[in-house]
């Protein structure tokens, strides 16, 4: 496919009833809605309005966007305005990247148990990073951190795993002192590994007890207690994945690496390669074989089926603070962490893109765009009318 840019939009266009048809049309309404929500984002089925410049007098149609969680081009600008929310939250400190992974055995519990399973996975990784980061044997101090739940690994299978940036130390339980990390040094993973397994499997077991967790197709079996607790008894003797990456620093720096994954979607569309004769190939990073970056090739049904894999639970909370950096006492904690550590006031906080300065007019570059008329969708026939005049004008 040329021209343009391939989109995510353009696959679901593309094998969208295809997809159906390979579900017998028993799709759920939130897989409907999300593969609607794609489809029709920034075109004229999500309305929009037209823009005047004030100084060169250029018209333009500027479509909405759908603002759907999902959809690789709303992340894009949700990205930019959550660095600017965020600049005011970062510390002058090392910052640590730790990956909390759930072994494979138990990702198709988590596929039809999503609320529940991926809510136990943030649990266990919270209590961990406390208790680990609060036991004096290690730093003896409050930690401050936010976690991101990611469902997918590089070639879109489902893969629930918890990406965790920590400030490089803590508050001390007295609150009186900053206590700092080693340098270049957090927590032990091995450690952090071990707690995590026996935290997780807890918890599950708790839910099963209380009748929580849903078994479906293969997964029946389970249902029955015995079964169930041979399924998990190889667990407890297996090593977990939790992995430290070194540490960076610069407030810039760690803002814009944040923002890579409080705003990544199963697929960017910068991934993808080509659509042709059904198929759709995209570039992935081939972990066991040292992050070597390869293509892969599905039908576009199979790209669907595996992007829908990681449509979240209604209302689910994908992104979440804890620690100093908790809702709750968020402003309170980092001014108090500012005066430990001996550094200057929180920034104000700035819009995402003052700098570009939004209504600019792309023609000029002198006046900006202000609306002199909103399209409704159910307006579309005019909006595409319009738009004939104005690329013909």
């Amino acid at each position: 496919m040329g021209g343009a840019r391939l989109e995510v939009a353009d696959v679901v266009r593309a094998h969208r009833d295809d997809f159906i048809a390979y579900r017998g049309g028993r799709i759920s309404g939130a897989e409907r809605r999300v593969l609607g929500y794609i489809a029709s984002c920034r075109t004229a089925e999500q309305g929009g309005h037209v823009e005047r410049c004030d100084a060169c007098g250029v018209l333009r149609i500027a479509y909405n966007s759908c603002r759907n969680r999902h959809c690789p081009k709303c992340q894009e600008q949700a990205r930019e305005d959550w660095v600017a929310d965020r600049q005011q939250e970062v510390l002058p400190v090392e910052y640590f990247h730790v990956v909390f992974s759930i072994p494979h055995e138990l990702a198709p519990i988590a596929l039809q148990n999503k609320r529940l399973v991926y809510g136990i996975l943030f649990r266990a990784t919270a209590e961990t990073l406390s208790e680990i980061g609060a036991d004096p044997k290690h730093l003896g101090a409050e930690l401050g951190y936010l976690a991101v739940l990611h469902t997918w690994g590089s070639n879109i299978e489902h893969h629930p795993h918890i990406h965790c940036l920590i400030a490089g130390g803590g508050i001390s339980t007295d609150g009186l002192r900053w206590i700092p990390c080693r340098s270049g040094f957090f927590l032990p993973v091995r450690v952090l590994a071990t707690l995590f397994r026996a935290k997780f499997l807890r918890l599950l077991k708790s839910a099963f007890c209380a009748q929580k967790i849903g078994f479906h197709g293969s997964l029946e079996p389970l249902r029955d207690g015995s079964n169930f607790r041979s399924y998990l008894r190889p667990l407890y003797k297996k090593r977990w994945v939790v992995y430290s990456k070194p540490p960076f620093g610069g407030p810039d720096i760690v803002l814009r690496y944040l923002a890579r994954y409080t705003h990544r979607v199963a697929i960017s569309n910068n991934r993808l390669v080509s659509m042709d004769d059904g198929k759709i190939t995209f570039s992935w990073k081939d972990y066991r074989h040292g992050g070597k970056r390869r293509l892969m090739t599905l039908t576009g049904v199979e790209f669907l089926r595996r992007f829908l894999l990681h449509i979240l639970p209604h209302g689910f909370v994908r992104v979440r603070h804890y620690g100093f950096l908790a809702n709750r006492c968020r402003v309170a904690k980092l001014d108090q962490c500012r005066r430990l550590i001996g550094a200057a006031p929180s920034p104000s906080p700035t819009t995402a893109v003052a700098e570009s300065e939004p209504g600019r007019c792309p023609d000029c570059k002198r006046g900006r765009m202000v609306c002199i008329l909103v399209l409704k969708p159910w307006q579309r026939e005019e909006i595409l009318r319009l738009r004939e005049v104005l690329d013909s004008s």
